[in-house]
């Protein structure tokens, strides 16, 4: 079954504490039998039934284990008769109270103990599958994003990792907890009176089928419910990422009333949900009393007829004891439902968690610890998701030192021909070489050690100046040139011309940005992602776009950085303004993805052709 194999999935690293679980559970159940079994002679004595003929017999080997049950019973109703005769019917009463306190409070202690070992489990697995799915998602390649949205990765990471999680925990409770104590429950009817046990029981399949009647609609509402939240999250993203532009277009009206109609929509389906589900309970509780009733119906004909086999105070335990089935069976019925919800979510979970990666890594990559000689691309065509090329028939040989920029109107293939370099996506004919070997031979590791990117959106994270500018370094290890940490990224920051603002900071390095560094100007993030840059200090660099979003004063700041940035180093840019690459060593100029010119400025200006009307349209002529 579906549920077995998510226990498989996800419970194993925790079977000790699951085993604790089910000991304290199955010792749970036996101790409050013998509490519930003070309640005969407490009734016997109350009612005067007891029988004072009661003799004391021993018990044997030879004896069976029903005539062993018996003896015991018996010579427990002796002892008690002889406390009464000895002490009275008050002490026994007495003595029969403190031992229903004891029996329930060493029952309460091994439920809070299988409470307990559950904690682990419940908590575990919770951080387990949101780890893994975290994993998967920082593995998953760019284009997969391309196709999702995030509001809806956000969803399954949180709401559907939690309705997982809560799957777990009833089917935990579904399989060892509720059916062991039924069983036990049902074992001991079945000792006391086995014709009211039968009775019972051709019962119970009516209820049964009455709750699964509510529960068969609710993993369908469930997986409509969560694609619901999604949306909800994808336009809350959105939002708060277009807020400007929002703001600006006097847009705020429409995106509420917008939000207000999936919101409503998103309320109708989990309001039908919850209704369903808070269903189970009383119509649980509902169908317990009734089978009570009929119980106490046809178990008092048994006692008020000449051959019952037990008597009222027995009859009174039997009806304890199956009232006591009704929790677990209430439990039962709700972790049906919770299983349904559960699943529906896993199903969500798992499109993300079995999304086969197409940039694969060979078992055994060539190693690739330096650059040396060249890059090349040989006959390199590519594609997306339609059959439109977006590159075609690309060849490049960029030699180790040189600086060579990519141009051309936009949708032309620039930022797609830097993106197959570090395999963000992988050649769909032909091959990228460095150093002769195919870049998809080695480990992406390595590959991706030998670079360093600046994008023309800064991307940062909201932590610290220091922290963003050795993202791209380990720390742990020993700074480059005998230098501290703290040397290393002042040195980063000051070629940057990062230095003298991150200062004038309040705490300086360990100054907060803000979300996406939202605290800074353009330019001032521009200057830490070059910085990040440089500390890495990679022999090949890719440079899209990142002065084309900067005015005037910022782009000649971090133009100068990029200057410091560049020096000896290989360099790819994906340039706009075309102003900034005219030292270039070698210009390629893209046109509905194929290079239809390449060479230094004045060579591209001399011949005429699609670099010279790009520059004259940049220069308004």
């Amino acid at each position: 079954m579906d549920f077995l194999q998510l226990l498989r999935r996800f419970v194993p690293p925790y079977k000790w504490q699951l085993v604790l679980n089910i000991l304290f559970n199955l010792l749970s159940t036996v101790l409050s039998l013998f509490s519930f079994a003070a309640i005969i002679p407490v009734l016997q004595i109350l009612f005067g039934i007891a029988t004072p003929d009661t003799e004391y017999v021993a018990i044997t080997s030879s004896m069976g284990l029903n005539e062993m049950m018996d003896a015991a019973k018996n010579n427990v109703f002796y002892w008690l008769q002889c406390q009464i005769e000895v002490n009275g019917p008050g002490w026994v009463l007495l003595l029969l109270g403190a031992f229903l306190i004891m029996m329930t409070g060493l029952k309460c202690a091994c439920s809070y103990f299988s409470s307990f070992f559950m904690i682990p489990i419940r908590l575990g697995v919770l951080r387990d599958l949101r780890q893994k799915l975290y994993n998967k998602v920082v593995g998953l390649p760019i284009g997969f994003f391309t196709e999702e949205r995030k509001g809806d990765i956000m969803s399954r990471m949180t709401n559907d990792v939690l309705e997982v999680e809560n799957s777990i925990m009833a089917m935990l409770e579904m399989i060892f907890k509720d059916p062991v104590m039924i069983l036990i429950y049902l074992i001991t009817l079945f000792v006391i009176s086995w014709q009211l046990t039968l009775f019972v029981l051709i019962l119970l399949p009516t209820a049964g089928w009455f709750i699964g009647w509510v529960g068969r609609s609710l993993k369908r509402r469930s997986t409509k419910g969560q694609e619901q939240t999604a949306d909800l999250l994808s336009q809350i993203e959105e939002t708060l990422g277009g807020l400007r532009i929002v703001k600006a277009f006097n847009a705020e009206e429409k995106l509420k009333v917008r939000f207000l109609k999936h919101n409503n929509m998103t309320r109708r389906t989990f309001m039908g949900l919850e209704r369903k589900y808070q269903l189970a309970h009383p119509m649980s509780e509902f169908l317990g009393t009734a089978l009570i009733a009929v119980l106490l119906w046809y178990g008092g004909g048994l006692i008020l007829s000449d051959h019952s086999t037990i008597d009222a105070a027995t009859f009174i335990y039997y009806l304890v004891i199956f009232y006591s089935i009704i929790n677990p069976a209430k439990d039962l019925s709700k972790a049906t439902y919770s299983i349904r919800k559960g699943m529906a979510s896993l199903e969500r979970i798992d499109k993300i968690l079995n999304t086969q990666s197409n940039i694969i890594e060979k078992e055994l990559p060539l190693p690739l610890h330096a650059f040396e000689d060249k890059i090349e691309y040989k006959n390199v065509n590519f594609y997306y998701q339609s059959d439109r090329p977006v590159l075609k028939q690309i060849n490049l040989t960029i030699h180790k030192g040189q600086t060579v920029a990519l141009v051309g109107q936009s949708g032309s293939g620039k930022t797609t021909m830097a993106d197959l370099l570090p395999r963000f996506y992988d050649v769909v004919k032909g091959a990228i070489q460095i150093d002769g070997t195919d870049i998809r031979n080695v480990a992406i590791h390595d590959l991706r050690a030998l670079m360093g990117n600046v994008n023309q959106e800064a991307i940062l994270f909201n932590d610290t100046f220091f922290n963003n500018i050795t993202f791209g370094v380990d720390t742990s290890q020993p700074a480059p040139n005998g230098q501290t940490w703290e040397e290393a990224v002042i040195a980063a920051a000051k070629i940057a011309n990062a230095h003298d603002f991150i200062t004038a900071t309040p705490e300086g390095y360990q100054t907060s940005i803000g979300d996406r560094g939202s605290r800074l100007s353009g330019g001032q993030r521009q200057r830490i992602s070059i910085a990040r840059a440089i500390l890495k200090n990679p022999p090949i660099l890719i440079l899209d776009e990142a002065t084309s979003a900067l005015d005037t004063e910022s782009e000649k700041l971090v133009q100068e950085a990029l200057e410091n940035l560049m020096r000896d180093r290989t360099t790819i840019v994906v340039a706009h303004r075309l102003s900034t690459i005219r030292n270039a060593d070698l210009i390629c100029v893209l046109h509905e993805g194929e290079i239809v010119e390449s060479g230094k400025h004045d060579e591209l200006m001399e011949l005429k052709g699609y670099y010279h009307k790009l520059v004259q349209m940049q220069n308004g002529k």
